[in-house]
């Protein structure tokens, strides 16, 4: 679909829903993407990318800051406490923040390296079992045990049954931030990112509307 247009639909969108688009992150997913679409779209202009897996991401995006400026690194796959460290050094977002055993590491990375990314508290808004995240019922409890860990925790991040509305997922991860005081919703993809949009999202995930279908690895 291009850069071009996906901007243009969330301008549409943020004024339907009177909100300023300037609040909106675009985070180019670009997970399984070949190295020239990335580039490409790097070349548009393009800054805030999002990786599902932390090795990855170490194979791509050193090469890319060193010959592009700005780059937005987000972490939006599931994150073993064992790559936490690496993670650390390479994003300056992680959005799946899901479980308190991750907390306490986080919070030890934190202190000892003296830096820690933004971070999103996953939430299984779904309650699904195959999925990683927050209870909806637990999250307010894990809040305040990731604050008080001092860690610098944004916003909430979800992502929604297939197969059921987006938006009541959306509400209801809205609802939760704003009953702890945060402002950051990390929720909408290419099939719905006007529906998060309108429901407040702050940052949005957009892949195959931006790249095309992902192309796995050969093998």
């Amino acid at each position: 679909m291009g850069l071009n247009d996906i901007t243009a639909r969330i301008a549409k969108a943020a004024k339907d829903a009177e909100r300023d688009s300037s609040d909106i992150t675009l985070i180019a997913v670009s997970k399984v993407q070949p190295n020239e679409r990335v580039e490409a779209v790097l070349q548009e202009g393009q800054r805030s990318f999002g990786e599902n897996r932390v090795q990855e991401a170490a194979g791509k995006w050193p090469d890319f800051r060193k010959s592009f400026d700005g780059i937005d690194l987000h972490l939006i796959g599931p994150l073993q406490s064992n790559k936490a460290r690496q993670a650390f050094e390479l994003f300056d977002a992680i959005h799946t923040l899901d479980r308190p055993k991750l907390a306490t590491t986080f919070a030890r990375l934190a202190q000892e390296m003296s830096q820690c990314p933004q971070l999103f508290i996953q939430v299984n808004t779904g309650d699904e079992p195959q999925k990683a995240g927050i209870a909806p019922a637990d999250t307010d409890a894990f809040i305040k045990e990731c604050r008080d860990l001092d860690l610098p925790v944004q916003g909430l991040m979800c992502i929604p049954p297939v197969d059921e509305t987006p938006s009541l997922h959306f509400a209801l991860l809205r609802k939760l931030a704003e009953r702890n005081g945060l402002n950051q919703l990390s929720m909408g993809m290419s099939d719905d990112f006007e529906q998060a949009i309108a429901f407040g999202a702050t940052h949005i995930r957009v892949g195959s509307a931006l790249f095309g279908e992902r192309v796995p690895p050969a093998g």
